[in-house]
């Protein structure tokens, strides 16, 4: 359905199957390994996977990983499967990765809706990969090829692959977006020979910039370690060098976002329509740092759907 009603109503339909398999949620998720062996960089990496909760009486998986030493896909099948998918890339400032063990609350939200969805657990710059900043990029493109690898297992069309990030993952699946084709490893089997470009972007409270006042100080230092240079610096500022190839790209944020200043996405925005890519930017009053799923009068929130409608529009086809 295309009309903006009929999607809301299926909406919310799609989080009324959420919340009631939400108890079962774990049975569904399926977990499995990026890389073959160890991931690439790591002769040197002495690492183990170390999980903390994110707050001393939350929900046993609302859990955050400081350290990656096995980064993961955790795929929540779509039980009705539209052939359409998405690469979900969770935030935390490059400090962590705020992500469970049994699929985040938006994978099922889409994979309610149809859409196959995979929350990526990705390595971090801090412990020492040799790929450094680039480190992220090289499981998300190995991501995007490993869905398009397995696409049979899950009914799903690799032509319509998306990515969503969601903070310091906005960051992430932005330089995904436009470093698709960029190599950042050697090719090591069969699945690295498939395209990581996504079809489409979503790009939440995203950070973006690590250039002058509106860089998130964090994620800059997280992600650029001692070497935070300014030419370092716009090396590896998202809205920098956008290519023409870019994904078509979505953009949505709070107006009061205390923790990522909302010129991130502006920045986004005005870069994208420089370089003629299709691009929509949406700004909440309200949120904060975060958009939540469903307000507080109990509706649906309206980003799923307008992220939804434009992806749509762009290739990803629900």
């Amino acid at each position: 359905m295309s009309g903006g009603i009929d999607r809301r109503t299926l909406l919310a339909a799609a989080l009324a199957a959420m919340a009631t398999a939400r108890a079962s949620a774990a049975d569904n998720v399926e977990r499995y390994s990026l890389w073959p062996a160890k991931p690439p960089g790591g002769d040197h990496v002495n690492v183990a996977d170390e999980v903390v909760r994110r707050t001393p009486d939350g929900p046993e998986d609302d859990i955050a990983w400081p350290h990656v030493a096995t980064p993961k896909i955790i795929a929540v099948p779509a039980a009705r499967p539209t052939g359409a998918a998405v690469l979900l890339c969770p935030g935390g400032a490059y400090t962590r990765v705020a992500v469970g063990r049994n699929g985040s609350e938006i994978a099922r939200m889409f994979a309610a809706h149809g859409i196959t969805a995979f929350d990526l657990l990705y390595r971090l710059p801090h412990d020492g990969w040799a790929a450094g900043p680039d480190t992220p990029l090289q499981d998300a493109q190995r991501a995007m090829r490993w869905i398009r690898a397995n696409a049979k297992r899950w009914q799903i069309d690799p032509a319509r692959v998306a990515a969503c990030g969601f903070s310091a993952g906005g960051h992430l699946a932005a330089r995904l977006g436009s470093r698709a084709s960029v190599p950042t490893y050697a090719p090591i089997d069969a699945i690295d020979r498939l395209s990581a470009k996504p079809v489409a972007l979503g790009l939440f409270f995203p950070v973006i910039t690590l250039l002058g006042a509106n860089a998130h100080a964090v994620s800059k230092r997280e992600l650029l370690g001692s070497d935070a240079s300014e030419v370092r610096a716009r090396q590896y500022s998202a809205e920098i060098d956008i290519p023409a190839d870019m994904p078509p790209t979505f953009l949505a944020l709070a107006a009061n976002d205390p923790v990522v200043p909302p010129a991130n996405a502006l920045l986004m925005f005005e870069a994208l329509q420089r370089s003629h890519i299709p691009s929509e930017l949406m700004v909440f009053e309200q949120g904060g740092h975060g958009l939540p799923l469903v307000k507080p009068d109990g509706a649906p929130h309206p980003w799923p759907s307008l992220f939804l409608d434009f992806a749509r529009r762009h290739g990803l086809g629900v």
